[in-house]
């Protein structure tokens, strides 16, 4: 069974930092393009980052950039997100996604992605 599995929520004072892991089992994502996603109570699923297999291109969203980190660890088939100077704009449900292996980062849509992840939730206290 293909599984994508979040760890590393919590809550948190804003300025403080976190690191989400998601941990790939059933096959490999080596070969895939692999995104962050995160949903605040009663919003959409929102775009956060996302990187193509190699990493040659990796693609934040501008509330994000310069203060989240996207990494991928092919060797262990994890996918990481370091967050710092955290914001209570940020609190929300947050998901890692698995989509093609060509894949317009910008597009932002969460339906390019098909195998997602259940979720683990970051709060931050201002």
């Amino acid at each position: 069974q293909v599984q994508l599995v979040e760890s590393g929520g919590g809550l948190v004072q804003a300025g403080g930092s976190l690191r989400l892991s998601c941990a790939a089992s059933g096959r490999t994502f080596s070969d895939n393009s692999m995104g962050w996603f995160r949903q605040a109570p009663g919003r959409e699923r929102a775009f956060v980052a996302a990187a193509n297999p190699n990493r040659a291109q990796t693609y934040y969203s501008s509330s994000v950039k310069g203060r989240f980190t996207m990494s991928r660890d092919k060797d262990k088939n994890m996918l990481y997100l370091e967050m710092t100077n955290l914001k209570p704009e940020d609190t929300a449900i947050y998901y890692c996604a698995a989509g093609p292996a060509i894949l317009d980062l910008t597009s932002r849509n969460p339906d390019r992605y098909d195998v997602w992840g259940q979720g683990t939730q970051v709060t931050v206290s201002a």
